[in-house]
């Protein structure tokens, strides 16, 4: 038995998590302003808050910061770059529940954007959260943000974001619908279209301190982990959970005979390649923490990344 190991019940994760998720949701509070695109009464401002305030998760979020943690990074680029991906998550929503993509009316238990302001609106705060997300990333100040620190994370963000990663699982899961996707293909489908802002999140917040390519892989590993077992978890809850749990439509995939774990694998199945990840995911922080003789002994810097894995698969919505 590896002696470094403390079991996770001597930390609570609840007041770590209220104080970031206090920390991000005022930074939001401020950066999505209210009077874009300079004038309130055009409703673009008020489109984009509705979008991305009081509701959700933040679990992106709170794996940038938690990866911060466990490099020893710089905890002011890693809000802005946790605020990025938390914009980058809502864009994406606001654009799959409109009705040219997932036709969705519930999105965090209040109607969806293009329910509440037009589906145009819907579309323009959309495009404006994904670009505020980037300027996020590139404050003019070099002091606040390195220009090289900035590079690396506005690159991993657009990779993530993109053709080659949410953008394009998702094109493959609106060419699913109907048809019968084995393993393989699906789990493609799901690390593009959900694990890689995951797996990003954590890179990003890696990339806010300094950490060694072996570092760097390990937690790579770690995020791919969570961000397929966030996906397969999300199948289970959508057979097995109600819409009020969830605040979305339950059951929406069976409607849409779109292809997912559930379907493919049965329920029992999915739900015992849920733990096989979260084990993939603990273990790949085993080897970070061996590749960090300044924690030898003490799993304080990674204690966030456990609980936050074990997070991602005991939630119930």
């Amino acid at each position: 038995m590896d002696t470094r190991v403390k079991p996770l019940a001597e930390w609570n994760l609840r007041p770590w998590m209220d104080e970031r998720l206090a920390r991000v949701e005022r930074a939001l509070e401020a950066w999505v302003g209210a009077d874009a695109p300079g004038h309130p009464d055009v409703g673009l401002g008020e489109a984009m808050r509705y979008a991305v305030l009081d509701g959700g998760k933040r679990l992106r979020p709170l794996l940038v910061l938690a990866a911060c943690e466990a490099v020893r990074g710089d905890p002011a680029a890693a809000l802005r770059a946790a605020c990025a991906t938390e914009l980058i998550h809502a864009y994406s929503l606001v654009h799959d529940d409109m009705p040219c993509m997932d036709n969705d009316v519930l999105r965090r238990g209040k109607p969806t954007v293009h329910v509440k302001f037009g589906e145009a609106q819907a579309l323009l705060a959309g495009d404006a959260l994904q670009a505020l997300a980037f300027e996020l990333l590139t404050p003019a100040d070099e002091a606040t943000v390195p220009d090289s620190m900035q590079a690396r994370l506005c690159r991993l963000l657009a990779r993530a974001a993109g053709s080659s990663g949410m953008a394009g699982g998702q094109a493959i899961d609106l060419a699913s619908v109907g048809v019968k996707l084995d393993e393989a293909r699906l789990r493609q489908m799901h690390r593009l279209k959900t694990g890689a802002l995951l797996q990003a999140s954590v890179l990003m917040g890696a990339a806010c301190g300094t950490a060694t390519d072996a570092q760097q892989m390990a937690l790579s590993d770690y995020g791919a982990a969570i961000g397929l077992a966030f996906q397969v978890v999300d199948d289970i809850l959508d057979v097995t959970a109600d819409s009020a749990t969830l605040g979305k439509t339950a059951g929406k995939d069976a409607v849409q005979d779109k292809p997912t774990y559930v379907s493919l694998l049965g329920l029992a199945r999915a739900q015992a390649h849920a733990r096989e990840l979260h084990a993939h995911a603990l273990a790949a922080l085993t080897r970070f923490e061996a590749l960090s003789p300044a924690s030898a002994g003490d799993l304080d810097e990674t204690r966030a990344l456990r609980a936050l894995a074990d997070l991602v698969v005991e939630r119930a919505h």
